[in-house]
């Protein structure tokens, strides 16, 4: 039975960590444009800053596990990678003052607020406490990561088009989130299955938008963030 438990538990952990990886890449079309363009053009950090502190918390939290993370410590490792780059590229293009706001999210959120996460929970919790702190404000901090993105879901229906939500994004999103929710059942861990089963609503509530019908008239087309100018 234990022995059940552990191939399930590797078979669902590598199958998460391969989709999640194309997850992580979606942003590359974004960037490859900003990268020709050589302009934000009024696109946003936060959505990169925010990934990359929420990867940083889950390998935080992964370590307490005594080797049982190893899993998750390899993608958000990798995520961390990946959303560093994003990052890079977003300040070097990016124009004085977005370049200066990026560098102040960064600063507080992904030093000074990760720094103060491990000062509080090194010094406050011990053992099976630490985890559950360290789970709840990892599961509490991906809500608001993946909660974000469901304003554009006032476009998508206002206008009856998925033109600014890709089909693709949300599916991998979805089949990634039912297999870190089965990886967390693996291996009983509550949080990795609650995060992950909040993620699969999102993505199911994202896939559902494509029953909307068609818009009758061409769209003009529009950024669906603030110009940086």
């Amino acid at each position: 039975m234990v022995l059940t438990h552990n191939v399930l538990a590797v078979t669902f952990g590598v199958l998460g960590n391969i989709i999640s990886f194309i997850v992580f890449l979606a942003p590359v079309p974004t960037f490859v444009r900003i990268c020709k363009k050589k302009s934000i053009e009024g696109f946003e950090s936060l959505p990169y800053v925010s990934a990359l502190f929420s990867a940083m918390l889950w390998i935080y939290y992964a370590l307490q596990k005594d080797g049982a993370g190893f899993l998750l410590i390899t993608i958000n490792a990798v995520g961390c990678f990946i959303e560093t780059i994003y990052i890079i590229l977003f300040i070097t293009y990016a124009n004085k003052k977005a370049r200066i706001s990026t560098l102040k999210v960064l600063g507080l959120l992904n030093f000074l607020g990760f720094a103060a996460i491990i000062l509080v929970c090194e010094l406050l919790t011990k053992g099976s406490n630490r985890e559950k702190v360290l789970g709840g404000i990892c599961v509490g901090f991906s809500v608001c990561v993946f909660a974000a993105p469901l304003s554009i879901m006032r476009v998508v229906i206002r206008t009856k088009s998925v033109e600014f939500m890709p089909f693709s994004l949300s599916l991998f999103l979805t089949i990634s989130a039912i297999t870190w929710l089965f990886y967390g059942l693996a291996i009983k861990d509550f949080y990795v299955a609650l995060k992950h089963s909040i993620i699969y609503y999102y993505g199911w509530f994202m896939l559902k938008a494509k029953e909307f019908p068609p818009p009758f008239v061409s769209l003009p087309k529009f950024h669906l963030f603030k110009d940086d100018e």
